[in-house]
């Protein structure tokens, strides 16, 4: 029984990668959302999400999105599923979703309880999708905005995007190379 499923599933798995990574995307929540199984279910509480990322090794992640968006679903169907990226991110970050006009409660890592939207708001963030990058620690009394190490709005294409995860992960913010020196040098290198 088990093999002939295994002869069942073949094809359709073979479907799914003739078909791009579109096939491959995550499956979309009642929110409207994408929902990689890479996400992590919180309560929000950055602080929290902050000390769990740390004590797996990872990085936190905040990924902004917004239902019905083009980029978000381009950076789902296109950029994320991409073998490297995918193992990018699963390997080294903590990726907590948040719905740009959501009501879910958020704490901020200054001690400040808001919705999603709210949040957003106070963050100063106007785009989808847009993603914070944590650093390990945050000082004191500062939000997710005046901590993150970057944050880069915007849907961006498969190289640029690889190169910023890892950039972050290198803290390659902390070498005075700003990130699209890094991209330019990574791409000549490339040629």
């Amino acid at each position: 029984m088990l093999r002939r499923l295994a002869i069942l599933a073949a094809p359709a798995f073979a479907l799914a990668l003739l078909a791009g990574p579109a096939a491959l995307a995550s499956p979309v929540g009642d929110d409207g959302l994408h929902k990689p199984d890479w996400l992590q279910d919180t309560f929000k509480d950055l602080s929290e999400d902050l000390a769990e990322a740390n004590a797996e090794g990872k990085r936190l992640l905040l990924m902004i999105e917004q239902r019905g968006c083009l980029y978000c679903a381009k950076m789902h169907e296109e950029v994320y599923p991409v073998p490297e990226i995918d193992a990018l991110i699963r390997e080294h970050y903590f990726v907590v979703q948040i719905n740009m006009f959501g009501g879910s409660e958020i704490t901020d890592f200054d001690g400040e309880a808001l919705t999603e939207k709210e949040a957003v708001r106070r963050w100063g963030v106007v785009f989808t999708p847009t993603l914070i990058f944590l650093p390990e620690e945050v000082p004191e009394g500062e939000t997710a905005a005046q901590a993150a190490v970057v944050t880069m709005p915007g849907a961006f294409e498969k190289g640029t995007t690889r190169a910023l995860f890892q950039w972050v992960v290198d803290h390659g913010y902390d070498s005075g190379e700003l990130f699209q020196e890094y991209l330019t040098r990574k791409m000549r290198a490339a040629d």
